[in-house]
């Protein structure tokens, strides 16, 4: 699959295992220049490894995504490394599972940080690097649940619901300037990334739809 976005620089937040290696492993496959990151530093290098097999370019780095200051420096030497961002992978693992009344306040809190916090923090500090070059794409890893709720993961149905509503509101921020958010809710993390290539082609109809509101998703 030929996405159009080799040489572009990609950074993929927790991208050691899971859903993260995998995206990290297909942008390596579009010859994307890579930036990795986990809170891990063990898992993080046998990643980092694995991609530069692949013969990607791979800057890794140890962050602990709800710290802003720690996501600032993983963006600012993302940049100062490879000259620039060009697209954006919102990952982050999941809160615990378990019923309303089973969480306290503070791990209701917890979840916020960890999946909404942690991707406020990275669209910021992207965000400003994609909008002076007026061209970026950021992509937001949620869950099935977004569009039905999972019973026993009430963490998940309501902290992801809201990293949906940024990306839509981001969308029509940022679409017209050429910086263009989505959401992906499984594993076909890349669809959001053709379906920026479509933007690229019939940028007007596409604007049409981010000044009226609606999200490319």
């Amino acid at each position: 699959m030929d996405l159009g976005i080799k040489n572009k620089v990609a950074l993929v937040a927790a991208s050691s295992t899971g859903l993260g290696k995998e995206v990290a492993h297909c942008l390596a496959q579009e010859k994307t220049r890579l930036a990795i990151c986990a809170r891990t530093a063990g898992p993080l290098s046998e990643t980092a490894e694995l991609l530069k097999g692949l013969g990607a370019e791979v800057l890794s780095q140890t962050c602990d995504l709800t710290d802003e200051k720690q996501v600032d420096d993983l963006v600012g030497k993302t940049v100062e490394h490879y000259g620039g961002l060009d697209i954006l992978v919102v990952n982050c693992g999941g809160p615990p599972a378990g019923q309303f009344l089973d969480h306290s306040v503070e791990t209701w809190r917890e979840a916020v940080e960890l999946n909404l916090m942690s991707a406020i923090f990275l669209c910021r500090a992207a965000a400003k690097h994609m909008l002076v070059k007026k061209w970026g794409r950021i992509v937001l890893m949620t869950s099935i649940s977004v569009k039905q709720p999972i019973d026993g993961l009430i963490l998940s149905n309501s902290v992801r619901a809201a990293v949906v509503g940024l990306g839509k509101s981001l969308a029509s921020e940022f679409g017209p300037q050429g910086v263009l958010p989505g959401r992906v809710r499984s594993a076909g993390g890349l669809l959001v990334l053709r379906k920026s290539r479509l933007y690229d082609r019939h940028g007007d109809r596409y604007r049409r739809r981010l000044e009226s509101r609606v999200a490319v998703d």
